[in-house]
């Protein structure tokens, strides 16, 4: 993913690296998809998957860790 694509979509409390973990995921998703169902596609998974990202088609959640605010 080129950076300045994603510095547009991201919000500032996003991680680049969740964005390109779940655009990957979800490029695999569609390639897979298209291989079962024996279709040739006119785009790159990667690119349907941004384009789907931009246009709100699927959302990726970021797991938040645990503050490090442990007791003794």
């Amino acid at each position: 993913m080129i950076k300045p694509i994603a510095d547009l979509i991201l919000t500032p409390d996003q991680s680049r690296y969740s964005l390109v973990v779940a655009i990957a995921k979800r490029a695999r998703e569609i390639a897979e998809t298209a291989e079962k169902n024996r279709e040739v596609l006119e785009k790159k998974p990667v690119e349907i998957a941004v384009q789907e990202y931009v246009n709100h088609e699927f959302t990726m959640i970021e797991k938040t860790t645990a503050s490090d605010d442990t007791e003794d």
